[in-house]
């Protein structure tokens, strides 16, 4: 991404809904948030295609009796050649006019090539603060080093690893006697709720990037403070 990049990108008239493509490696649960939230009347994205690079992956299922087109682009073929791969994908996205590609537990690190065609068009969702806690075993990491809270962040995607601007974020409190499977699941309630609104903020145009930081017209939470633990 460049130094300064603004957004909105143009992708269609102001009342046509952005056309969205999410990409998943397994079950797809944030993609089961996506989709239920796309069925409000007034969201501003239609989730149109859900892609996997696992031909038996179980979101495809889910994906298909929710009446959304599915595909698979394996990836085991392609081997070590990654870029050829994702010119694969990206035909596929680009044969059914996707705005916008939603990553939901794609488990496959992309190429600066990839996202330089995706570039302000590609969300995801990790499950930490970013910038802490990049990559794996978020949830273990976050308890070794003790932190009081924790939760998931949705961000633009950038050629670095879980580095793009910050769209949305929401915090749990991390209790004494977490383990990385007790707070996964509070964290995930997080992801379910922050992943759509992020959605709708890129979708409806209400978020631009200056000087690689994702700036929108949101306003704040109610409760804009998250104190743990509580002194009672």
């Amino acid at each position: 991404m460049t130094a300064t990049s603004i957004w909105p990108i143009e992708m269609g008239g102001d009342q046509a809904k952005r056309r969205v493509a999410i990409l998943i490696s397994g079950r797809g649960s944030n993609m089961t948030a996506l989709i239920e939230a796309a069925h409000a009347a007034d969201f501003p994205a239609e989730i149109v295609l859900v892609v996997s690079n696992i031909a038996d992956a179980a979101g495809l299922a889910k994906a298909a009796a929710a009446g959304i087109a599915t595909a698979t682009v394996a990836s085991k073929p392609f081997g070590r050649d990654r870029e050829a791969f994702e010119r694969k994908l990206h035909e596929t996205l680009v044969e059914h006019g996707i705005d916008l590609v939603c990553l939901a537990g794609f488990m496959r690190l992309l190429t600066p090539w990839f996202v330089s065609q995706w570039d302000g068009r590609m969300l995801n969702i990790h499950p930490a603060l970013l910038p802490s806690y990049k990559g794996l075993h978020t949830h273990e990491r976050a308890l070794a080093d003790g932190v009081k809270i924790h939760g998931a962040t949705v961000h633009f995607v950038v050629p670095e690893m879980d580095s793009g601007p910050i769209i949305m974020q929401g915090a749990v409190a991390v209790l004494d006697d977490d383990t990385p499977d007790t707070l996964a699941r509070r964290v995930l309630s997080v992801e379910h709720r922050i992943y759509p609104d992020a959605l709708r903020l890129v979708a409806s145009n209400a978020t631009r990037i200056e000087s690689g930081v994702c700036k929108s017209k949101a306003n704040g939470s109610p409760d804009d403070m998250l104190i743990a633990p509580a002194v009672i």
